[in-house]
């Protein structure tokens, strides 16, 4: 039996590129992919699929475009449409979120929470499901700290922002399901460009330190911010690609859940210093105390200015560490391995530099 895809959060960055790892790997034995997307992401959505065929060489054919809602019942998707694909439907990829660490809490709540019941309740009535692939992330711990493991969900944990908040509460909608549907859970940490080419379509994340350092670059003087002890999770996209292709298809990762975090993570502190050596050539000296920073994130011109998120600031202070031993026993028998930071450091740098002035690549500030 050949597969037939089912990806949801299409065009988005993550689901652009799993569709097209998808294929490297398996291409022979896929038969469609198709695609949710919002009615006002339709024509984006056709123009890029026919950009992708024509570049990588493959059939349109290959796949096929579903307006849809996954806020809505049955996804929004057309009745007939919904029966036949009821029937077809292999493995459900389903990435649709809102990613945005200053999203409110109702817009979060409907999309995330709400559209992953929607998700999980149509999951059940695809008659030939082999596997449904939910995103999650590795800060649904939230605000705990120490060690924390594939196997740990629900701890009683409190939250940074609406983003960690309501997707934790999405991804205790799936795990409840895991007796019932054969699930594999992904948690990446904060995905970060291609460690190769540093490709990536979104200046967020790791992007904000280098945003900042953008717009500070005539400074004498570049301060450490806070004390950067905590641990900086960044993992780039390709990692979370080709782990997730394997694992979404392998038999052993039926069941579980993945932290695809960085193995080896360096510290905020030591992040910081190789950005500012590599970006300015410049060593950071000083410190300029969270509290401060976080001051002056509060006021909306200075965010807007720096390019920078206040919410981001509360990643430099969770001690949190994420332990990985499960992916990484499943991953053993493969080639897969998470590249070390530092190691493709040069590759993002010079992605960065090429369009950090293209509007599209930043974050809506507000």
């Amino acid at each position: 039996m050949n597969y037939h895809f089912f990806v949801t959060g299409f065009p988005g960055f993550i689901a652009g590129n799993l569709i097209n790892q998808l294929i490297k790997d398996y291409k022979p034995s896929i038969d469609k992919i198709s695609l949710l997307v919002l009615p006002n992401q339709e024509k984006k959505a056709l123009q890029e699929i026919s950009y992708f065929c024509l570049e990588n060489r493959i059939e349109e054919s290959l796949f096929e475009v579903i307006v849809g809602d996954i806020t809505k019942e049955d996804l929004g998707i057309n009745f007939d449409k919904n029966n036949e694909l009821q029937w077809k439907i292999t493995h459900i990829f389903h990435l649709a979120a809102i990613y945005d660490l200053a999203v409110e809490k109702d817009l979060a709540f409907q999309v995330n929470v709400k559209g992953t019941e929607n998700v999980t309740k149509w999951a059940h009535t695809i008659k030939a499901l082999q596997r449904y692939v939910y995103f999650s992330t590795a800060y649904v711990s939230g605000k705990r700290e120490g060690r924390i493991y594939e196997k740990e969900l629900m701890k009683g944990q409190a939250f940074k922002n609406y983003y960690e908040q309501t997707k934790y509460e999405a991804e205790v909608v799936v795990e409840n399901e895991k007796e019932v549907l054969p699930i594999t859970i992904i948690r990446p940490g904060i995905v970060r460009g291609h460690s190769e080419t540093g490709k990536t379509t979104k200046f967020d994340g790791i992007y904000f330190m280098l945003n900042l350092l953008d717009h500070l670059r005539f400074s004498p003087t570049i301060p450490y911010i806070g004390h950067g002890n905590a641990e900086g999770n960044f993992v780039p996209v390709d990692y979370v690609l080709k782990a997730t292709s394997y694992l979404s298809l392998a038999t052993v990762g039926t069941g579980k859940t993945y932290h695809l975090t960085d193995p080896k993570p360096y510290t905020m502190r030591e992040l910081q210093k190789m950005l500012s050596e590599t970006y300015l050539t410049k060593i950071p000296r000083g410190v300029l105390p969270l509290q401060l920073a976080r001051f002056g994130l509060s006021f909306t011109m200075i965010r807007k200015w720096l390019q920078v998120e206040k919410e981001a600031m509360d990643y430099f202070t969770t001690y949190s560490s994420y332990d990985c031993s499960q992916i990484l026993a499943d991953l053993k028998s493969t080639t897969i391995r998470c590249p070390d930071f530092k190691m493709s450091l040069e590759s993002m740098i010079t992605y960065y530099r090429k369009y950090k002035d293209d509007a599209e690549k930043h974050i809506n500030i507000k």
